[in-house]
């Protein structure tokens, strides 16, 4: 199953949602052979794959148990890939909208059913009448009807990436909630990057301030994830930092490249994969502990919405799943514009988190990525720091 929304890839580079969930499961897990060294796994599934690098950490109990990479920053550059290395998070960046959402929830700036036309008065009139009650929680849990794939022209205008980006994102939005939804609002699940622009649209217009600085205030700073930040890492033109790689003609090429501001509420943050398990540890703590936010607001944010006629279990830029090795619920992501991809597994119950990166996001990315989840949860599921 793929909700990936690509469509044409010289008009677009996604923040693609690739719902192959990964077929992790303690059967599987406990009938395999004890896991091999994390090196030599990682350098296995990045031949076998044909990936620039490849690279994974993994947390429990607040600590990092293991931290790996393989393989080149760049393709046809020697510059290895580091651990300590800067990757693109594409559509993980969605549950920290999400949290972002939250904590204006909390401070009283926002409710979870306040609406568009709410937030947006001045469009009430020029948006479809279906969008003007469709609330912030229909939004961030993908039921508010938006469509998956953006107005053609609206898209296009996006990449010329004129004004502010607050402003490209005002705009962008409007065109938008022109056009009809794809789904009557609260009646099914459609994933879109759209939806979650309008919502960083809101959390904009209620804070005075944009997206890009109302999270690096409120979350990034304060979980010290110095690395964080928007678009493609690195230096341009340098390779300081992982280059993304799609490929043309079956061969890697390596690329700077992101989706227009106008979507970064959706996926255009990057950061170290040591700052993203702070970033899990966060998430997994706060159902016991709170921490930035209530401990019931966490557990708001890890639990799929009812009432809805799908099997998509969607919370709040989290997927919710079963899985014995998590001791129950587990929530997942992953996310890619598809020059790089990460996908992050969490077991709150267990406080225990695999997150695995790679500087490609075409081909084998999600098969090997899983691959390397698997041995992981394999080798550190059962055991302490």
């Amino acid at each position: 199953m793929n909700h990936s929304g690509t469509y044409s890839f010289a008009m677009t580079r996604w923040c693609v949602l690739g719902l192959l969930l990964v077929k992790i499961s303690a059967g599987m897990i406990a009938a395999e052979a004890s896991p091999a060294d994390t090196q030599t796994v990682l350098k296995q599934i990045c031949q076998k794959s044909d990936f620039p690098g490849l690279a994974v950490i993994v947390a429990k109990h607040g600590k990092v148990c293991e931290a790996a990479a393989v393989g080149v920053r760049k393709s046809g550059d020697p510059g290895p890939l580091t651990t300590n290395d800067v990757f693109h998070i594409g559509s993980c960046t969605k549950s920290m909208t999400a949290t972002l959402a939250a904590m204006l929830v909390e401070q009283g700036k926002l409710r979870w059913n306040s609406t568009i036309s709410e937030a947006f008065p001045e469009l009430k009139g020029r948006m479809d009448e279906q969008y003007e009650k469709v609330t912030l929680q229909q939004l961030l849990t993908q039921r508010g009807g938006v469509p998956g794939q953006p107005p053609e022209a609206a898209w296009k205008r996006a990449w010329e990436e004129r004004g502010t980006p607050q402003q490209q994102r005002y705009e962008f939005i409007q065109a938008v909630l022109r056009e009809p939804p794809e789904a009557a609002p609260g009646t099914r699940y459609i994933y879109s990057n759209q939806g979650y622009a309008i919502a960083g649209a809101m959390l904009e217009k209620v804070a005075g301030i944009a997206w890009e600085q109302l999270i690096t205030e409120r979350l990034f700073k304060p979980l010290h994830m110095n690395s964080a930040g928007f678009g493609p890492p690195g230096t341009k033109g340098k390779v300081d930092q992982p280059w993304g790689h799609t490929r043309q003609d079956g061969a890697l090429v390596a690329l700077q490249e992101d989706n227009p501001p106008a979507i970064a509420p959706a996926g255009r943050v990057h950061c170290s994969l040591y700052d993203l398990a702070k970033y899990a540890e966060f998430h997994m703590e706060g159902e016991r502990r709170g921490g930035l936010l209530r401990p019931d607001t966490f557990r708001k944010l890890h639990t799929p919405v009812s009432g809805n006629h799908d099997e998509t279990k969607y919370a709040f830029g989290w997927i919710c799943v079963k899985r014995a090795w998590a001791g129950g619920s587990a929530i997942m992501h992953n996310g890619s514009n598809t020059m790089w991809y990460v996908v992050m597994w969490l077991a709150p119950k267990k406080d225990f988190a695999v997150i695995v990166a790679t500087n490609t996001g075409v081909g084998d990315t999600f098969q090997g990525c899983d691959e390397v989840a698997t041995q992981m949860i394999k080798k550190w599921g059962t055991r302490g720091p």
